[in-house]
Formats: C-alpha cells, structure tokens, sequence
C-alpha cells in the first residue's frame, strides 16, 4: 500500500469466491463509491469462468466516470499466485452446491423439523459447517503460507465456526467475521424512533448499541439515540405493535423468502427484556423446534418465511441472467451505497478512519466474560490502522446466556467433529441443538437423520468420512 495525502493507493485484495453472483457486485459497488482507496482485486475461485465474469463486469465498473475509487481487478488460479504479497482477504464462499443445501434444510422436516435458512444453527447448520470446515483449514494453511500478515474478513456461513477454523488452524491469523443483520435491526430502531419521537433522517450509525451474543443470535442490552434511551420506546411501540409486527417501508414481509414483519424480535424481547438483533428468519433457529418453527402454519403466524432451496435455484437462475446482462453491457451495476461496511472497515484498517462497528472474533479479550474465552463472539469493536481492539460488552445477560450457551457448546463440537470426521459427535451435536430438542426426537430418529444427511453431502466430505 502507498499512503499519500489521507488515501491509500496499490491496496492488493485477494477475494477467495471472487466468482459470486452477487456480493461480489456489492462488493464493487462500494470500492467504486470509495475516492481515498484504490488496487487490485485479485478474484480466485474454484469456478475460473465465474471469476473472470467479475473481472469483465469490475474493470467495467472502475471505468464509469461515476466511479471514484479505481480498481483493476484479475483473475487467478492458484492460490500462492492469489494470496503473495496481499493486504487483505475477503472469504465468501458456498460450501457446496444447492443439493447439498436441500439435505441441510428439508431433510430434517420429515422429523419436523423446519428450518428458515439451515446455514448456521440447527440440523443444516452443522451439516453445512462439515463440509465448511475443511474448506477453511486449507484456507487458513494457505494464508499462513503465503499471506500471514494479511487482514483477513469472512462472509461465508455458518459464521461462528468459519472464523474458530481459521484461527484453530493458524492461531496468529489476523481474520474477523463481518455480517450486516446487527445493521437491520438499529434500521427497525431507527425507523420506530422517527416514529414514537417524531424525528426525520435518522442516520442508522447513530443508533448507537451494546452488541453482545454470537453471530445470527446478538443482542443489544443498551440502545440508544443522541442520549435518549430507546428500551422504553422501543417497548411501547412493541405494545402498540405486537401483532402486526413492523415493515419496512418499502418492504413487504409477505413478497419476500428474505423478510419479516419482526414479530419474533417483539416477542423475545417481551420474554426476555432484550433487544434479539438479527433478521426473524436466523434468531427462530437458534429457539426450542415447537415454538416458532413448530410448523408452516406456525412460521406465518410470526410473519416470517422459509427460505426453500427451490426458491434460492431459481433466485441462482436470476443472478445468472444478471451476470450475463453486466458481462455484456445489456445492464450496468447500480452505483449506489449499499448499507455494508466492510469497505469502511478496510479503510480504517489501512489508517484512514476510526470506526466503531460489530464484528465476530475469538473471546480472548473476555469482551462477554460469561461466555468462554474459546467462543466466537459478537460484540462492537474499535477498527484503526492495522488493529482490531474488541469492546469490552460486559456479561451478557443470564437468561439470554441460557440460550447461547448450547449453540456455543455445538460449535466445538461440529469443529472437533469436522477435524476428525467422528459421526458420534455429530449426533451429538444434533441431540444438543435446541432445534432438534424442541421436536422431542428419540435418538434412534437422530442417529437415522445424521446417517442419511452424512450420505446425502458425503461428495463434499473428506475421505474420513467415506470409511
């Protein structure tokens, strides 16, 4: 990197998944919208001709007149070509393909088991962080080997456990966890805070809040706008509110496999005197299988939808035809911000910024000190150049404590599981999942599912698993 006058040129990115469809064109759009950053995007992905797709529609992108930040982007092959010599890594892979995501997310409903998204918790999650994990451990040896001074941000799910691979495999990593659902909900504060205190463009930044908990199921325990408390506001809207929920203006809980009407968040916080800080889809998988995944009926009664694999093909289906028209100049990449933050974060990172945001990293700093030091937590934490300095959150609370914790457990277990390809510990880990709990599942049952969900992945397994 070359420093000059507050900006920073020569910035080399390695993106690992750089063929996306999708976060990779979100991801161009606010290196576009950036004028104090400019380099290289290197895109490598399993997938050469998704990645030089990119390469096309990101060096189009770089020479609108609108763009700002200047980038070039190229495509590579290998990883030692990709990860030399690189400031920082952006991880956003999918760990598999859209059958292996069919057994993570309806396998488990002949148990009855419902899933909203089956990337993080429950059945899908674990099954889905199997096939992750040792995609990560080859990750994390790459950088160790080619890249240990980098900065390295994930994306991809389940969270929690691709961030504990990283640093279980190469303890001196310098990786974190970004994910924006901690922004929705202070965008749902915000709009109810305009409402109750009869206020106008609220900036969601200023919605400052105490995050505490683990990656999809954060809390904040403190919330607040320009020194008003927003508990009690948020409290008398949910009494006002609490059947019909809150939608978003210019959304529509109904028109969407991906929104909510937040009725979830309303009754957690009812129940627990806390504010759940994630989309209604992921905080319903973290709870008991009989209360709001207990069946179809039920998810719509809480205003919130299943994400079907059926839905995400043809969602796929979409984005292909999208790549296509940008590849071609038929449809151009909108230049507008798109709410995410790690660009920001790269930024305070290389020295421009001071930047408060919430982030996933190891609990060695005991930012949440009734969680162990060994968790993947989410908390607030100060960016600046070339450091992370995590907030100390304090305790979470206990009875939200209660609820963490066997997810918390579950992470070592489907690590430890993951690295020694043991099918014990996965029924294990599917027996301890509240999910699964829930639906009051006899072992036999369980042993059933694992076995035939293990069979319905196993392509994507290592060979420890095929014995």
């Amino acid at each position: 990197m070359i420093y000059k006058e507050g900006k920073v040129s020569d910035v080399q990115i390695a993106y690992i998944g750089g063929g996306s469809r999708g976060w990779a064109w979100t991801f161009m759009t606010d290196l576009a919208l950036e004028p104090n950053m400019s380099g290289t995007i290197r895109l490598y992905d399993l997938n050469e001709n998704a990645a030089k797709a990119n390469e096309t529609i990101g060096n189009h992108v770089t020479e609108r007149e609108e763009a700002v930040g200047k980038w070039k982007y190229e495509t590579y092959t290998d990883a030692e070509q990709a990860l030399t010599g690189v400031d920082f890594i952006v991880i956003s892979i999918l760990p598999g393909t859209f059958e292996e995501m069919a057994v993570d997310v309806h396998m488990p409903e002949r148990l009855g088991i419902y899933q909203s998204v089956g990337d993080t918790a429950g059945p899908g999650g674990i099954m889905r962080a199997l096939r992750t994990i040792p995609m990560f451990v080859k990750i994390a040896e790459d950088i160790k080997k080619y890249a240990p001074s980098a900065w390295v941000i994930n994306y991809t799910n389940p969270m929690s456990l691709c961030v504990k691979t990283l640093y279980h495999t190469f303890p001196e990593i310098k990786a974190f966890g970004c994910c924006h659902e901690v922004f929705g909900t202070q965008k749902v504060l915000k709009a109810i805070a305009e409402e109750k205190l009869h206020l106008e463009n609220v900036d969601r930044r200023d919605i400052h809040v105490n995050v505490l908990g683990i990656n999809h199921f954060t809390w904040f325990d403190y919330a607040a706008y320009k020194g008003v408390d927003l508990f009690p506001v948020y409290r008398e809207y949910i009494e006002e509110h609490y059947e019909e929920g809150y939608n978003e203006p210019d959304k529509n809980w109904a028109n969407s496999a991906f929104n909510c009407a937040h009725r979830v968040k309303f009754d957690l916080f009812k129940r627990y005197g806390f504010i759940a800080a994630a989309g209604d889809r992921h905080l319903a998988e973290f709870m008991p299988g009989d209360e709001y995944l207990n069946d179809p009926e039920t998810v719509k009664s809480w205003k919130f939808g299943l994400t079907t694999v059926d839905w995400r093909k043809k969602d796929l289906k979409e984005r292909l035809e999208k790549s296509d028209r940008l590849l071609h100049g038929e449809e151009e990449v909108e230049l507008k911000p798109t709410g995410e933050e790690g660009i920001l974060l790269i930024k305070a990172l290389c020295g421009l910024e001071r930047v408060v945001s919430n982030v996933n990293i190891p609990n060695t700093a005991l930012q949440i000190p009734n969680l162990p030091a060994s968790a993947v937590v989410e908390t607030n934490a100060v960016f600046e150049r070339d450091a992370i300095r995590p907030v100390a959150a304090g305790k979470i609370p206990e009875n939200v404590r209660t609820l963490i914790m066997p997810h918390v457990e579950n992470h070592e277990t489907t690590l430890k599981a993951a690295l020694t390809c043991d099918k014990e510990l996965v029924v294990q880990a599917f027996l301890n999942d509240p999910l699964v709990k829930g639906k009051k599942c006899t072992e036999e049952q369980v042993r059933e599912l694992v076995d035939d969900m293990l069979q319905g992945t196993l392509k994507y397994l290592p060979e420890g698993w095929k014995n």
